[in-house]
């Protein structure tokens, strides 16, 4: 499937993202934390400016969205979005990094404290799939972002992006379905927290509905 998306609908959809968000974070955030939200995105913007998802989409659109669950669905506050902005700013899929030297280089520049730098930086490692199956963050920003970042990945969306990626990539739908198997009906049972269950639980039934709905016309 050939990638049809313009530059041009990719700056709208990353544009009409990033307005929503900052509706919300006005809404929802105290006065004077708002422009560390509005940096720390800004350099997320500039780390994934010229990163593309598998699915055609600006990188950035992730940790958005990542960040948005966290702070309108699970309730949460600044140092959570705050990483959620951040958590693959040091991917090291994406970058040459360690340590966090991205996000700590950024914190430092906002005078946050070290204390809450090493909450922040422990959230972040804490997000990827592979490398913490099974682990319980041991704060409560770390298992709240986790929880977004999978929230994220399931669900009518977790179903789209899936079959964007392998008709992009010319992978037998059988393929694709297999991705539910190996990752995406695993994370229901991974969330930390009773708010991220229950987002997880109706999403998690949503995908299975649609997985025997296939089933039952394939």
């Amino acid at each position: 499937m050939e990638n049809k998306y313009t530059e041009e609908e990719r700056k709208q959809i990353v544009e009409e993202q990033t307005k929503e968000f900052f509706e919300r974070v006005h809404e929802l955030l105290p006065a004077n934390e708002i422009p560390r939200v509005k940096a720390a995105y800004d350099l997320a913007a500039e780390a994934h400016s010229k990163q593309i998802r598998k699915s055609g989409i600006p990188y950035i659109t992730h940790p958005i969205a990542v960040a948005r669950i966290a702070l309108v669905e699970l309730g949460l506050k600044t140092n959570p979005v705050m990483a959620a902005l951040l958590h693959d700013a040091d991917d090291r899929k994406l970058f040459r990094t360690a340590d966090n030297a991205n996000a700590r280089a950024f914190l430092e520049k906002q005078a946050v404290s070290p204390e809450r730098t090493e909450k922040i930086c422990a959230a972040i490692n804490s997000v990827s799939f592979s490398q913490n199956r099974g682990k319980k963050p041991g704060t409560i920003e770390g298992r709240v972002v986790q929880d977004a970042d999978r929230l994220d990945a399931i669900g009518a969306v977790g179903i789209a992006r899936t079959f964007a990626y392998g008709g992009e990539h010319g992978r037998p739908m059988e393929a694709s379905v297999r991705h539910f198997d190996e990752k995406l009906l695993l994370l229901k049972d991974e969330m930390n927290t009773e708010t991220a269950r229950q987002i997880a639980e109706k999403r998690h039934a949503f995908m299975v509905s649609f997985l025997k709905e296939l089933e039952e016309e394939t």
